[in-house]
């Protein structure tokens, strides 16, 4: 039962859909208005977690010859066989999908259905199928998955969007980049040998260090502005102390790139996001 369970969490990739749930919550947390009554805020949570799940296993049934030559990757169940290639696991996908584009056109709106659609496609489709092997664009354009989970917590509280939850899927278009040159350069060899094209490997870890450091300070400086829309101390303090960390590893990253502190570069935008998403919901409860 507990090896069914990390089998599918593996394959599904649920952990990084826990991670675009919570910015899609962050979405709705930031959007002016009433907000969302339980319900409608669980069938949201529901759907984005599907289509963030849908595209994780569509990820890694594309990528199994890529993975299969990482290190990191190359147990994973279609790497390994434990589970088959075939047309069931196309199938599941795509059900999964449709049921999280469903369950919110049903009771959410069209707009907040479009978004959870268009995350997981940009993800799938957009990164996976055509920019992943041929560019180091490929993680640039890719980072807007992030960026419609938060725009389909907002629209499903207004479809109009306002400034706020538009700020903050910019700031996770910009953190995208970063967090991930940060794992490609500590997997610099792994990316090499699999013939992907990502930033630290086109360019080399110093200069793609400083790359970091840009989008880095950029996205930072952009999370601030959420509190001149309204949102209170308790976001603007999460958004300032996380950023102010993930800014000083990237620091430390330009002065010895490399993969030691490329990892601790990547674990820091994880800290920096959590407190963003955390923050924002936070402020919300707390101070209305």
């Amino acid at each position: 039962m507990g090896a069914g369970i990390r089998l599918i969490g593996s394959v599904f990739k649920l952990r990084i859909a826990l991670a675009i749930t919570l910015s899609a919550l962050a979405g709705v947390a930031v959007a002016p208005g009433a907000g969302l009554p339980a319900w409608k805020l669980a069938v949201l949570a529901f759907a984005v977690m599907l289509s963030a799940a849908s595209a994780g296993a569509f990820n890694q049934y594309v990528e199994r010859d890529l993975d299969a030559r990482m290190a990191r990757t190359r147990n994973r169940p279609f790497v390994t066989g434990r589970l088959r290639t075939g047309p069931f696991w196309p199938c599941v996908i795509a059900a999964t999908l449709a049921l999280a584009v469903g369950a919110a056109a049903l009771t959410l709106n069209a707009a907040a259905a479009l978004h959870v659609f268009l995350g997981a496609f940009v993800y799938g489709v957009v990164y996976t199928v055509w920019l992943k092997r041929r560019t180091w664009l490929n993680i640039v354009l890719g980072g807007l998955a992030g960026s419609f989970a938060v725009l389909a917590g907002a629209s499903a509280v207004d479809p109009g969007l306002a400034p706020a939850p538009v700020i903050l899927a910019m700031v996770l278009f910009l953190w995208t980049p970063p967090h991930f040159w940060s794992l490609a350069m500590a997997l610099h060899q792994d990316y090499a040998r699999a013939g992907v094209p990502m930033l630290p490997v086109v360019v080399g870890d110093a200069l793609a260090a400083w790359v970091i450091l840009g989008h880095t300070v950029a996205l930072v400086a952009l999370s601030l502005v959420p509190a001149a829309y309204g949102l209170g101390w308790i976001y603007l303090s999460g958004a300032a102390l996380g950023g102010a960390y993930f800014v000083a590893k990237s620091v430390a990253l330009v002065r010895q790139p490399g993969p030691k502190a490329a990892m601790v570069n990547f674990k820091a935008s994880l800290l920096q996001l959590g407190l963003l998403q955390i923050a924002a919901v936070a402020d919300r409860l707390l101070l209305g």
